[in-house]
Formats: C-alpha cells, structure tokens, sequence
C-alpha cells in the first residue's frame, strides 16, 4: 500500500461553519469489501455526514459535523480492524520561557485537526506530534498564532549549533544591562553604611529605559502574546512587574518625589536576563551526550567503487559500498569487515573503555574509531539506518517525552500564572486599602509577579531525565523513554533469560552419546537436522560436524516445533531432535541414557535428544542419542547478580533448559529463585505472575523468544549483543553484553528519580514560600528578582549533577 501520498495532504478541511472535511490515510485496506466495512464504520459515527472510502488510495474522505474530532474516527476504523496511519514529526520551538509556555504550545498543536498527541519538552525546546495527514506547516502556523516560533526539525546528522549564536547575543545583552544597571544599583549598596549618593532622576531614567524597552523587550513580546492566546507566563509576569516600578517611579518623577524606583526595573531585568542565559549554558550542557554521539559521524568517506577510490559525502554512501578505513579514521558505516585486521575504539557507542579487535567477517559500528590497521569494510547500514543514528534518535526520544510525574507539574502550571496575578492584586489592594501607602503596595505587587517562577517548574523533570539518559549513553545504556527511565527505580525482582544474557551465548557440543555407538551417524543426522537454523544449538553441533569432517546428508520437509526441537526427513527417516518434555510428548522412552543425562545435567550442561518414529501403525518411537552442549558463564555475571542483591533486589532464572542445568547456573551465580523448561510463549505469563505480587518487575534477556516477556515486564532490559526484536521490546537496551550493566541501569534511574524529587520539592517550595513572603512585604523586588533568576538555574544544575555519575564496575 501506498500512503505517502495521502500523507502529504491536508488532514482536514473546514469549508464552512457548520461541517469539516477529513482525509485519513488507513493501513490494512487490501480490497474492496475492507473499503466498505471502513465506510459503514466510520457513517456510523454520529456526527458524520458523509464517509467515502478509496482502496485505491487507501484513503477515506469524511464530511463531518464540525465538532466532531479525530479520535471518534480513529476508534471506528479500529474497531472495523484497521487503523489511521500516522507520523512523527518532531518541531524546534523559539521562544518559550516557562511551563505556562509549554502548556499553550501543547494546546495550539493538540487543536489541529489530525494531531493525534503533542508533547512539548522545555528543556530541549521541541515537540513531537503525531499526526494523521496532517501538514508540517499547518502545525508550524499553529504554533505560530500561540505566539512562539517553529520549524520541523528534520536533522538526522549534526548540524551547525544555532546556540553559540544566539548564547554569544544573550551574552552581549547581559553585559549592556549589567553596564547600564550598576550606577543605579551602586548607592543602594552604600546606604547601609549611612551613604546617599543618588543619581539624579533624569539620568536614571536614562539609563534606566533602555534596559526597560530595549533589552527587555522580550518579555513585553512573549507577555502581549500570551495575553493574546487568552493565558500568561513568566514574561507576563516580568513585564508588568518592571513596567508597574519604572512607571510608578516616572509618575513621582514627574511629581518631584525624590524616592524612585528605576533601579528595582533595571536590576530586575538585568538578573533575568543573567538567569536566562546561564540556564541556556546549562541546559547546553544537558544535551551534551547528544552532541557527542553526533560529532562520531565522520563529513566524508573513502569509497572503492568501478575499481577506483572515490571520496564521498556522508549522504552518498549506499549500501554494499566497500569503505576504505584508514588507521586513525572514523568508520562512516556499520558494515562487516572484508580484509584488514585492527582495533576499533567504540567507547562513545558502547561505553566499553578498552579497544576491541577486529577481523575479517567480524562486525563494526559507524563512528568507531580504527587503530592501526587499514580495514576494507562491507557497508550493511547507512545515514538514518545505522546503529548510531537509532541511538541518536533513541536518546533525542527518551529526552523529548514527559515522565508521568510530569502531568502533575502540568496540571500546575496550567493555573500557575492567573493564581499569581490574583494574588499580585490582592497585594496590591491589600496593602494600599490597608495602610494608605500606595507606593508601598506597588513594589510588593511588584515582589510578588517578580519572585514568581513556572520555569524551575517547567524544568525540573526535563532537566533531570536529559541529564540521566545523557550520562547513561555515555556508558552504553540506552533508555528508549522517560517511562521507562521512572518504574526502573522502583525495581524489586529481575528475571534474567539464560542463554546470551547470563552466558557468552555461543555452546560448544561437548558430548554426543548414540544409543548403538555409532557416534559419527548420529552427530551426521543431527546436523542435517538443524542445517540452515541460527539456532545457538544449531550451530554448535554444525561446528562439531565440520570440525570432525562429517559429511552432512540432507534433510528434507523440516519443521520447527516451537520452544521444544526441530524434525524432519534424513535418509528417508523420520527424525525428531529436540528436549527432554518433546521426547514425552512423543511417547519416547529415554531411560536408557537416564544415567548419562543425570550425569551431564549436574554439570550444567544442555541436554538434547534425537530419536526416530518409524512409518507405520504401531511401531514404536526409538531414541538413538543425546546432544550434550555447555555454555560458559560471562565472567562478570557473579558479580553483577551479587550487585543486584546487595541493593535489595530478588533475581529470577526464567531459562527453556532443563532443570539440572537451569539450577546448576542459578547456584554458580547465587540467584534466588529457578524456573526451568519454560516456554517463550509461558515467560510472559511467568513475568506477569511475579508483577502479580505487587512487585516492580524488569526482564532481562536478548532472544525472538524474550520479546514478549520483555513487553510484559515492568521495565524490559535487552542486550544489544542479542535480536533487534528484543530490543524494540525493551525499555532499556545494554549496548554491550555485560550483565553488570543492569545495575548500572537501575542505578542511574535511581540517581535521576532522586534529581527529579529534589527539583520538583525546591521549585513548588520556592514558590511556596517566596509569593506568601513577597506578599506579606518581606522582600524587596530586586532581591525577589534574584531569587526568580537563580531559581531555574539551580534546578538546571542540580540535574547537571548527573553528569558525574559513573558505573560502579
């Protein structure tokens, strides 16, 4: 199907006031009686007037009542058992200053017809959207008329930093402010020593009005479009704060009142500007791991093509280019290596500190660095496909969602600035009703908008989990979502799969037993057996067959019978080789070989059996040998369980092996709890039994067969070592095999959860404590200024603590 057409068109149309117009894009239409059954469910809606659906296109057109929205629509095609395709589109926003700015931009965008979801991050200044046939530029128009800038952010290799520009402009401006500002501030500082060296009025307000109306022209801009979209935010707040000081001083100015005020505007908005622009520099700093995993991508690369080496663009490789990597370079591709032999330095990819060697057949990752040796190199996966394009998009993902927690500080922010302008006039009033003096009622109205700030609460979470998935990157755990990177804190069990996971994944045959002693026929038929399967297994006994210089007969009509063992036809025989529970299933008796396999399984090792079920009625199955296979242990496995154990945590075996096996491991390593010969379609069922308990559960594995355990655990944990099925399951992925790492992963969510809970109780606390203090006249508001500036540049860099977390191993 093709619906990139229908993409590209405008998800809906309001050609007048009474009814809007839809074009939706549907995935699973492959023929007429699928277009129907979409038009009777989607005129069954109440509120549509028309439905039209084009298999063609895979489109339907809907003529519906105008208030009629999207997820009406999305819930009939789905009921009729398709669905609305949808987009990602992920948009830079300018301007924005605080939470309140974040809750109007979600809504601008929530408002277009065909958005799906819109979630804004502050901290890195984007939203994703997901839309149906919705435009960019309709959404860019949107965001727009809300009062901020936006672009489609379609970047996928680094591109010139806007920031130093725009930091070095920032930069600029604090420094005119802080020029301008400081005769006016400076006989402040003298009056506690008996000092009163006024300036003159006028040229206070000389010096005064420029950093009112020139470098604080920002805030009347962000504030007049706030106001304009019906809400308000922190520029609201600073704006009519300084404009109630210089105005108020202007009038007793023109009076010829002695007493202004113009240094209360000017210092506000000098420490505003400060704090902004430190908060810049620090959320930079946030997005740190982001830059570094971008600058691995080298600008060119060599390339043998027609027998002649060509330098390239990044954009230009292709697939199957052969890349020519000399002793020092970066690699420009994932690939395999063709001729060479060298070490590659993957340390900002993986998190592994030591050079891996590298042969030829033997994998490298885009970005690495190569040491010594000149490799030839066979490019698998280019630009956006490449490992270390997924991980940029991975980390840029898990940074730009909201952790749940976060709706709470929504929910606040969304009150936030209309509370505090109450809360102002109050003041205002208050104090002037009260006490008569007017003057003094302004410059506590003032304290009051001033000290107010939805910005360290709008930051505090972002900030934090930017930080966390940053460092966490740094040393090889990617975490796909703040979701994720929340419940690991709260984790009480880890259930580990076996094979791959706790061991090196690679079994070695180490016995085969034949029942009539013809070892070499039986290792024969197994391999003919398992010929063509991946199977870890597989391979280990097709490695012996070669080893031996066994000649492998074919196999024909085979089948693979799910979580228990493969058969097929050899040499006219049907053969089953496979586990202990299928030989019961098919009524094989293995007995004879009971002391041999009670033997190998003591050792830890896994068992197989072979047997044949002769053609005929009656005749009987007969088993004609085992398969012994041993797998050793990762060396750091012992450690890392003991770890994970010393930090409280229950550790679960959930392996397919046999029992003696199973438990041989789990007493090597000291794990707790053993579940053996458990099918890949019973670990999921197994996972959701220990969550049962009321347990945070994560499962670790790397196999096809742990991706559903993995969707069902709390937090799923794979290893990159392992399938990319695993890792779409999981939450958290371990970019090298180390098993020590899954402490690691809990470790820094622990750190960052923390990091989030003192934010977010030093934002609402400040907040709590300042507007009650500044209302009661207990601040000043240049020192309630201050305290605004600071506000959100602590929270930054209480999350930038992040930074110096390191692995424990």
């Amino acid at each position: 199907m093709n619906t990139s057409a229908t993409l590209a068109s405008p998800g809906a149309a309001t050609p007048d006031a009474t009814g809007r117009e839809w074009s939706l894009p549907i995935v699973g239409m492959t023929c007429a009686a699928c277009a129907g059954r979409v038009e009777r469910a989607l005129a069954a809606v109440p509120g549509v007037q028309r439905a039209e659906v084009n298999v063609a296109t895979d489109t339907a057109h809907v003529r519906a009542e105008a208030g009629l929205a999207l997820p009406a629509l999305r819930a009939a095609v789905e009921r009729a058992g398709y669905a609305l395709a949808q987009r990602s589109v992920r948009l830079r926003i300018e301007d924005m200053t605080c939470a309140s700015c974040v809750g109007r931009v979600e809504r601008a965008l929530r408002a277009v017809p065909g958005v799906v979801e819109a979630s804004v991050n502050l901290a890195t200044e984007s939203a994703e959207v997901s839309v149906v046939g919705t435009e960019v530029a309709t959404l860019v128009a949107a965001v727009r008329r809300a009062g901020y800038g936006a672009h489609e952010d379609t970047a996928t290799t680094p591109a010139p930093d806007a920031g130093d520009d725009r930091g070095a402009r920032e930069k600029r401006h604090v420094l005119i402010a802080a020029a301008l500002s400081l005769p006016l501030a400076l006989p402040m500082l003298g009056m506690p020593f008996g000092v009163h060296a006024m300036l003159p009025g006028w040229l206070q307000l000389l010096l005064a009005a420029p950093v009112q109306f020139w470098l604080g022209a920002r805030f009347y801009r962000a504030g007049w479009a706030a106001l304009r979209a019906g809400t308000g935010n922190m520029d609201l707040l600073v704006a009519l704060g300084t404009s109630a000081a210089f105005g108020l001083s202007l009038w007793l100015l023109m009076t010829g009142d002695p007493h202004l005020y113009f240094e209360a505007s000017a210092v506000v908005i000098t420490l505003v500007l400060l704090g902004k622009w430190l908060e810049a520099r620090a959320k930079r700093q946030t997005t740190e791991a982001i830059r570094a995993l971008q600058a691995l991508w080298p600008q060119r690369a060599q390339v043998l093509r027609d027998g002649a080496e060509h330098e390239l663009a990044l954009a230009e490789l292709r697939a199957d280019d052969v890349l020519v990597v000399r002793p020092g370079e970066r690699i420009a591709a994932d690939g395999v290596v063709l001729e060479g032999a060298s070490e590659v330095d993957e340390s900002l990819i993986t998190g592994e500190s030591l050079p891996q060697a590298r042969h030829v057949g033997d994998r490298v990752t885009g970005g690495a660095v190569n040491g010594e040796g000149r490799l030839l190199v066979r490019a698998s996966a280019v630009g956006a496909e490449s490992t270390l394009a997924r991980i940029v998009r991975m980390v840029e993902s898990a940074q730009a969602q909201k952790a749940p927690i976060q709706r709470l500080v929504d929910r606040v922010s969304a009150v936030f600035v209309p509370v505090v302008l109450g809360i102002a006039l109050l003041t205002l009033l208050g104090w002037g009703i009260g006490t008569g003096d007017w003057q003094r009622a302004i410059l506590n109205a003032v304290a009051v908008l001033v000290i107010a700030c939805p910005c360290a609460l709008g930051l505090a979470t972002p900030a934090a989990i930017m930080a966390g998935t940053g460092v966490a990157a740094r040393h090889g755990i990617l975490i796909k979502d703040a979701q994720a990177l929340e419940t690991a804190h709260r984790i009480g069990i880890v259930a580990f799969d076996k094979t791959g996971t706790l061991t090196v994944g690679r079994p070695e045959l180490v016995a085969a037993v034949a029942t009539d002693g013809e070892r070499g026929a039986l290792l024969a038929a197994s391999a003919a057996l398992q010929s063509g399967s991946e199977h870890p297994l597989a391979r280990a006994v097709l490695r012996a067959a070669q080893a031996e210089g066994i000649a492998i007969p074919a196999a024909r009509e085979l089948r693979a019978v799910s979580g228990r063992g493969i058969t097929g036809s050899v040499g006219g025989r049907e053969l089953h080789l496979g586990s202990e529970p299928y030989m019961a299933q098919l009524g094989v008796d293995i007995t004879a070989l009971a002391p041999r396999v009670a033997e190998l399984q003591a050792e830890g090792r896994t068992v197989s059996f072979i047997a044949e079920v002769p053609a005929g009625v009656g005749a009987a199955p007969r088993l004609l040998g085992l398969l012994a296979f041993g797998d050793a242990l990762k060396p750091g496995a012992p450690e890392a369980i003991a770890r994970l154990q010393r930090r409280g945590l229950r550790t679960v075996l959930v392996s397919g092996d046999n029992p003696g096996a199973a438990q041989a491991v789990a007493t090597t390593l000291g794990i707790d709890e053993v579940h053996a010969q458990v099918l890949p379609e019973h670990k999921a069922a197994l996972v959701a039994s220990l969550k049962a308990g009321g347990a945070t559960v994560a499962m670790v594995g790397d196999g096809i067969n742990d991706a559903p355990a993995l969707a069902a655990a709390d937090v799923g944990i794979a290893m990159s070592t392992g399938t990319d099925v695993a890792m779409h399951a999981a939450g958290i992925t371990l970019m090298r095999g180390d098993v020590a790492l899954v402490a690691d992963a809990i470790d820094v969510s622990r750190r960052t959860w923390a990091k989030i809970r003192q934010n977010l109780f030093w934002a609402f606390a400040y907040n709590v404590v300042g507007i009650p203090l500044a209302a009661l006249g207990g601040l000043n508001p240049v020192i309630a200024g201050a305290a605004m500036a600071f506000s959100s540049v602590s929270v930054v860099g209480n999350a930038l603590l992040l930074r110096r977390w390191r692995p424990s191993h």
